[in-house]
C-alpha cells in the first residue's frame, strides 16, 4: 500500500502538471499522512538539510564553468581544432561534432550547455554542406549526452550525494565509458554519411592546424588540471569545479579576451538560476528519500527482486529497462534523485560495485535526454536548429541505437567500467 500511495501521488501531481519538485514534496507528505506522522517540521528539516551538502558546491561551478566557456570563446576554439583535424574526412563534420563533444564534455559536464553550443556553431555548417538537417540535428543531440558521463560530470555529482559514493571514483570510471559512446556514435555517423553524396571540404594545411592547436592549448588544459589534480589528490572534486570556473573565467577574460567585465553578471545569474532549479530538486527529493526509507520501501523491493538477486547481469538489465521507461517521461536530474535511493539497497544487496552501478545508470539517464516525449537535449537542438521535434527525433534514433549498445555492452562485461578504474585510481 505505501508503494501505491508513494508513486500514485507523486504521478498524480506530476499529471495535474505540478512541477517535480513539488510533486516530490507532495508525494512525501502524503506518504507521512498515510503513515500517520505528518509533521509541517520534518518536511521544512528534511528540506534544508538536502541542499545542505559540501559536495552539491559543485554543481553551481559546474554550471558557472559551462556558461563561461561558451561565452568566452573557449567551445568556439575546440570546434575549430576538431574541424582542421577531420573536417576533411567524407562526412567529416560529423567527426568533427564527436569529437568537439568528447574535448567539451572534459570541460563542462552539462549535456544541456554542450548540446546548445554544437547545435549553435555546427548545425548551420552542416546544413550548408549538404547534409540532412534532421540527421545532422540528430547527431548534435546524441553527440551531447557524452556530457553527463565524462569527467567532470554534474550527474555524477549529484548522484554520488544521492547515494553516498565516492565521486572521484565514479568521475574516473566514467572516462573510458564515455570514450566508448563517442566512438559508437561515429560509427553510426560512418554508416549513415556512406549514403549522402557530399564533398568535403579541403585538407587543412599543416601551419593551419598548428594555429587551431595554439589556439585552443588553453581550453584543452583544463581537462588535465581536474583529471590530474583529481588522481593526485590534489582537491576534492568540489574543489575542482571552482578550479575549473576560476580557469575557465581567466582564459576568457585574459588571454581570449571575448568575455568582458559587463557581461560577466549575467552569466553569474544564468548560472544561478539553473542551479536554482536543480538545488531545489535535490532538497525536495530528500523529503521523499526519507520517507522512502522510513516506510521501508526498499526493503519491500528486495524482498520483491530477491529471485534475481543471484545473478547480477539479470538484475541490472532489468533496472536499465525500468531506468529506459523512466527516461522517457522525466528528466535526468528528477530519475536520478527519484530511483537512487529506491535502488541502491537492491544494488548493495546483489553485491553490484556502487561505482559500477553508479557509471552505467548515469549513463542511462544520459540517453533519457534524447528519448521522447520529454527528451530535453532533443529540445535544445530543436529550439537552436528551429526544427521540428519529430524531425529531431527521427535523426537521433540511429545514434539512440548505438548507445544504447554500449548501455548493455558494459552491463555484460563489466570490466570495461572497473579495469579501467583500477588503472586510474
Amino acid at each position: 500500500m505505501t508503494v501505491a500511495v508513494f508513486l500514485g501521488s507523486l504521478l498524480a501531481a506530476m499529471a495535474l502538471g505540478i512541477p517535480i519538485a513539488y510533486a516530490l514534496l507532495i508525494s512525501g507528505a502524503a506518504l507521512m499522512w498515510h503513515m500517520n506522522m505528518f509533521d509541517a517540521q520534518i518536511l521544512a528539516q528534511n528540506t534544508i538539510n538536502g541542499a545542505d551538502s559540501f559536495p552539491l558546491l559543485a554543481v553551481p561551478f559546474f554550471m558557472l564553468a559551462g556558461e563561461i566557456m561558451n561565452a568566452g570563446g573557449l567551445s568556439k576554439r575546440i570546434v575549430n581544432l576538431a574541424l582542421t583535424l577531420v573536417g576533411h574526412v567524407r562526412g567529416g563534420l560529423g567527426y568533427v561534432t564527436v569529437m568537439a563533444a568528447v574535448m567539451m564534455a572534459a570541460l563542462s559536464g552539462s549535456a544541456v550547455a554542450d548540446t546548445a553550443a554544437l547545435a549553435a556553431l555546427l548545425l548551420p555548417m552542416m546544413v550548408r554542406a549538404g547534409h540532412d538537417k534532421a540527421k545532422a540535428g540528430g547527431l548534435i543531440a546524441s553527440a551531447g549526452i557524452i556530457a553527463p558521463v565524462i569527467p567532470p560530470s554534474i550527474g555524477f555529482v549529484i548522484f554520488g550525494v544521492a547515494a553516498n559514493v565516492s565521486i572521484t571514483k565514479l568521475f574516473l570510471a566514467g572516462i573510458v565509458p564515455g570514450l566508448l559512446l563517442g566512438l559508437a556514435i561515429a560509427i553510426t555517423w560512418y554508416l549513415v554519411a556512406k549514403k549522402e553524396n557530399i564533398t568535403p571540404p579541403p585538407k587543412a594545411s599543416a601551419p593551419v592546424r598548428w594555429a587551431a592547436l595554439r589556439e585552443s592549448t588553453w581550453a584543452l588544459f583544463l581537462p588535465v588540471i581536474v583529471l590530474v589534480g583529481l588522481k593526485m589528490g590534489v582537491f576534492t572534486p568540489t574543489e575542482a569545479a571552482v578550479v575549473a570556473a576560476v580557469y575557465a573565467l581567466f582564459v576568457a577574460v585574459f588571454v581570449y579576451k571575448e568575455l568582458k567585465f559587463s557581461q560577466l553578471y549575467a552569466l553569474f545569474a544564468s548560472a544561478a538560476r539553473t542551479t536554482a532549479v536543480v538545488m531545489f530538486l535535490v532538497a525536495a527529493a530528500m523529503v521523499s528519500a526519507w520517507m522512502i526509507t522510513v516506510a521501508q520501501l526498499p526493503a519491500e523491493l528486495v524482498a520483491m527482486l530477491q529471485p534475481f538477486l543471484d545473478n547480477q547481469t539479470l538484475l541490472l538489465i532489468m533496472i536499465m529497462l525500468l531506468v529506459i521507461a523512466v527516461g522517457t517521461a522525466m528528466d535526468m536530474t528528477p530519475t536520478i534523485l527519484i530511483l537512487t535511493p529506491v535502488l541502491m539497497p537492491v544494488v548493495k544487496a546483489a553485491g553490484i560495485d556502487p561505482v559500477y552501478f553508479g557509471v552505467l545508470f548515469i549513463i542511462n539517464n544520459a540517453i533519457g535526454l534524447i528519448t521522447p516525449p520529454v527528451g530535453t537535449v532533443l529540445n535544445v537542438v530543436a529550439g537552436v536548429g528551429k526544427m521540428k521535434m519529430d524531425q529531431v527525433t527521427l535523426g537521433v534514433l540511429p545514434f539512440m541505437a548505438a548507445q544504447l549498445i554500449v548501455l548493455f555492452l558494459l552491463v555484460l562485461f563489466p570490466q570495461l567500467v572497473l579495469g579501467p578504474l583500477k588503472l586510474f585510481y
